[in-house]
């Protein structure tokens, strides 16, 4: 993957990220139910899934596994880096963060369990036009 598309994929996450905290405020989504958190993690699971399946589609297959590397790399480690600021430092949770905030700490591994075994599920799948 080339430097450009590591720094697009770097500043999409981080906007992605900024999305999702604006959408947690006030309390970065402390104010919510534990079942409201849950079920709206379980929907957010599903839809991640169709999404790596919608973008691994996309790719050529000699590259497929390569690219869900790559988004499981930046839609994880950025994530937790970026709430460990927030939620460890500047709201003083410190290492504690990844339990208080669970549904935020289940998303630093779900991407890994996600798209790398749905690249290895396409492997089979042929390209349109490569017949």
């Amino acid at each position: 993957m080339s430097l450009r598309r590591h720094i697009k994929l770097l500043l999409q996450c981080s906007c992605i990220w900024l999305g999702f905290w604006l959408l947690g405020l006030p309390s970065y989504y402390q104010q919510y139910s534990t079942v409201f958190m849950a079920v709206a993690s379980i929907l957010f699971s599903v839809g991640v899934s169709l999404a790596a399946i919608a973008i691994l589609l996309r790719c050529h297959s000699e590259t497929r596994m390569s690219r869900a590397f790559w988004l499981s790399v930046y839609y994880t480690l950025p994530f937790a880096a970026l709430d460990a600021v927030y939620c460890g430092w500047y709201l003083g949770r410190g290492s504690e963060f990844i339990f208080e905030y669970w549904y935020l700490s289940v998303f630093y591994v779900t991407p890994w369990l996600t798209f790398m075994p749905t690249a290895a599920l396409l492997r089979s799948h042929v390209e349109p036009g490569a017949e």
